[in-house]
Formats: C-alpha cells, structure tokens, sequence
C-alpha cells in the first residue's frame, strides 16, 4: 500500500494529510500515447497516429492519413468519440466501433473558423475556440450552426479541458477559467507552473512537474504529493478515482480516494 503526504514542491505546504492509495494493475502497453478508459472498461491509445480502443479480446482502429496528426481526443462520450485534426481545421466524430459517422470541416463553414481548441458539448454540440476572433463559441453539428458565447479572451490557451456543460482552460499566464453554456466565465485561480495537468472540478486538479504528482485543492489551500512506485512516467491520467501511470513499459492503476 502507497502513502500520499504532504511534501513540498518549490513552496512550503502548511497542512498535514495522509490519504491511501492502492495498486491495482498493471498492463503491457506498446504505443504513443494512452488517452484513457471508457465506463465499459476499454482503453484507447495513438500509435504511429493510428487512434485504437482496447479491449480484453480484441482491438479496434481508425486511421485518417489524409487529416494528418490527431491533436486531440474527446472520450466523454463513447458512443460520440471525437478525433481533433488541427493542422485540416477539422473534427471527426466515431461510434463506439470506431465508424466515422460523421467529418466537419470548418474551414467550410458560412461563418469562419479556424479551430484551436475542440471539445463535446450538450446537446449535439461542440465547444470550439475559434482563433480567428479569439472566441469560445458551440458549433450544433447536427444542423451545422456556430455561435459564439464568450467575449474574446486576453491571453493564448496553455492547456485546456472540457465536459457537456463547462469548458476550462489555462491561459498562458497559468490562470485557470471556466465558461458554461452560456458564456458566463468565472475565474478559478492560478495554476502552478506544470507539464502535464488533469482538472477535476472547479476547485482541484492533479498535476506533474519534473516527475513529480501533486494534488491541490484551491478551496482547502492544500496541496499533497502524490507518492508513486514509477521513477518517471510520460503521462497520467485520472477519472472516477483511478489514476493512471503511463510509462514505456506499460500503465500502471491506482485506486485514490480524493476528499
């Protein structure tokens, strides 16, 4: 069994919290990237900008060579998987077989956009930030209208993450916004310097600096050191209590109870 404590990480931490977390399983992974788990229990991987879901038995791809390199992948819904080809301004929406049901591209839209930031959203639509007014706006893909929502934003997105109702970013001055539906922005703090980020609600996040875990909590003003048995990793990623380490040999489960 794996401790978490309070360590310190650049900054001195005030409070002193231990919380427990279990080794669950590891899996021989071979692949670029791993991009995380479905409620179904299937993980899905890039490699060699191949896009694949894993499961027990068997494994599924899609492949576009014509769209060039996936920038990113929305698993939120994975009966509505997209695939963001930033470099052709356009997104592709797969079924849970990996069909593609459906290809947009912006640059064919009456209004312009050139997308920089893809996510899903509710009601069959899409959260996209589109560069060319440096709004967020909700593209309904179904009946091809675009809206703008938001008012144009002061600084480049860093990093960005989204759910059906709510799109985060961090800009490059580390401050951390959310958008809703409806354009209302509220300003969630400031972000320490990281490599790699995971948001969890509006008020915690999970984050790597030179091969360090560290979880914070804004609210609390905590911040715990994330103890685990790899050295170095390429990436984690966590949902729903799992937290999961990438590494060249394989990912690695954890199971923690965040407060």
């Amino acid at each position: 069994m794996l401790l978490l404590f309070i360590g310190s990480f650049s900054i001195m931490i005030s409070q002193n919290l231990k919380q427990n977390t279990v080794l669950m399983d590891s899996i021989r992974f071979d692949g670029d990237q791993f991009l995380g788990y479905d409620p179904f229990g299937f993980y899905y991987t890039i490699k060699n900008n191949v896009f694949s879901k894993v499961g027990s038995l068997d494994t599924i791809e899609y492949k576009n060579i014509s769209l060039g390199k996936i920038t990113k992948v929305d698993l939120q819904n994975p009966l509505k998987i997209v695939l963001f080809y930033e470099n052709f301004n356009t997104v592709v929406i797969l079924d849970n077989q990996l069909n593609e049901t459906q290809k947009i591209n912006f640059s064919e839209n009456v209004i312009p956009i050139v997308a920089s930031a893809v996510g899903i959203a509710s009601q069959n639509q899409l959260w996209i930030y589109n560069s060319m007014n440096q709004q967020l706006g909700l593209y309904d893909y179904l009946n091809t209208i675009y809206k703008t929502i938001s008012v144009p934003f002061t600084e480049s997105i860093k990093n960005y993450f989204s759910d059906f109702n709510t799109f985060h970013w961090i800009d490059n001055k580390n401050n951390w916004y959310a958008c809703d539906i409806f354009g209302r922005i509220t300003n969630n703090g400031k972000i320490p310097d990281f490599e790699s980020i995971e948001i969890i609600n509006k008020n915690q996040f999970i984050y790597s600096k030179n091969g360090i875990l560290i979880f914070q909590d804004l609210e609390k003003d905590q911040k715990t050191e994330i103890k685990i048995a790899e050295k170095s990793f390429k990436k984690f990623y966590y949902k729903d209590q799992i937290l999961s380490i990438f590494t060249s040999e394989g990912i690695t489960n954890y199971k923690i109870i965040i407060p």
